[in-house]
């Protein structure tokens, strides 16, 4: 399914070290809109129902080996078959001998013919990854993302809340930022969110008071990632006398964010309460929470059993 995402071609190449047997008028500006990908052996066999040729077409031994059984005429007109079509462009893994055949067609139709010495099950496995990475979809949050004891921690709350100060703290204690202020958020599986800052304004933080500053020429690169996993959703927010917090932790609070649901806390902001240290409880708590323990139902679990026993 395509993606309202896209990107270039040659970035594909790039990264996953292709070699350019032949280039086609548009190969700097072609654009993949689609993780999916396709292996042509029943186009090859003059099969072309339901064919995508905005897909990533890869060729392996199984097609070679197909073709090797082919005459010279009959190469010839599988491959111009499939290079009429506006295919994005052809794969030829294992770094197998280019037939003329392809070669002639490409040239004649224009069409991108790339090479790999990847075996094509590994390549299929690296080329589909980086597809989806980079059409992934998206959102932009306002708020802070820092590493805290390998945990993603999103920090959210009105402006002024204390977010940039809570993160500088964080950062003083061996932390690191990731972003400040707005957070580009993509959905690169099922079930992980990755946060990262607009190149603009990466490692940059702003502080009410002081202004901008660069943590990673201040504090060194020690202190910035370029992106991390969202593991927690942290909200900050002005405590409030009367209201009820939870103080067990029974509940099981979510965030969602591009239809994942991300566990989240809800921490009380006022003067004297340390939020660096609480969150680093936060990110340690969540990881023993994921690792299978959960203190407050263990704690819960323990007075129930006492009740039963009489103790109480």
């Amino acid at each position: 399914m395509a993606s309202k995402y896209s990107v270039k071609l040659k970035t594909i190449a790039e990264e996953n070290h292709l070699g350019v047997l032949h280039a086609s008028a548009d190969y700097e500006t072609r654009l993949l809109t689609t993780a999916d990908i396709n292996r042509p052996a029943l186009q090859l066999a003059g099969f072309y129902n339901y064919f995508d040729p905005s897909r990533l077409q890869i060729m392996g031994r199984v097609e070679s080996t197909y073709l090797e059984l082919k005459s010279e005429e009959e190469r010839r007109k599988c491959f111009e078959d499939l290079m009429r079509w506006d295919i994005s462009a052809l794969v030829l893994c294992h770094g197998s001998a280019v037939y003329p055949e392809c070669l002639e067609m490409a040239e004649k139709y224009d069409r991108n013919l790339l090479t790999t010495p990847e075996d094509t099950s590994v390549f299929m496995a690296n080329v589909i990854s980086s597809l989806s990475v980079h059409l992934a979809p998206r959102t932009t949050m306002h708020g802070v993302l820092v590493a805290v004891h390998g945990e993603g921690l999103l920090l959210t709350g009105d402006s002024g809340i204390g977010k940039s100060e809570t993160a500088l703290e964080l950062i003083k204690r061996g932390h690191r930022l990731i972003a400040d202020d707005a957070v580009d958020i993509r959905k690169v599986s099922k079930d992980i969110l990755m946060g990262t800052a607009p190149e603009l304004i990466r490692y940059y933080m702003e502080l009410r008071g002081i202004g901008v500053v660069n943590v990673r020429h201040i504090y060194g690169v020690g202190a910035v990632m370029p992106e991390c996993p969202i593991d927690l959703v942290v909200n900050l927010e002005v405590w409030e006398d009367g209201k009820m917090y939870d103080r067990l932790g029974l509940t099981d609070e979510t965030t969602e964010i591009l239809g994942v649901k991300l566990p989240s806390v809800t921490v009380p902001v006022r003067p004297g309460r340390n939020l660096a240290v609480i969150l680093e409880l936060a990110a340690m708590n969540n990881r023993q929470k994921k690792m299978g323990y959960n203190a407050a139902e263990t704690l819960a679990a323990d007075h129930d059993a006492a009740v039963d026993l009489g103790l109480f």
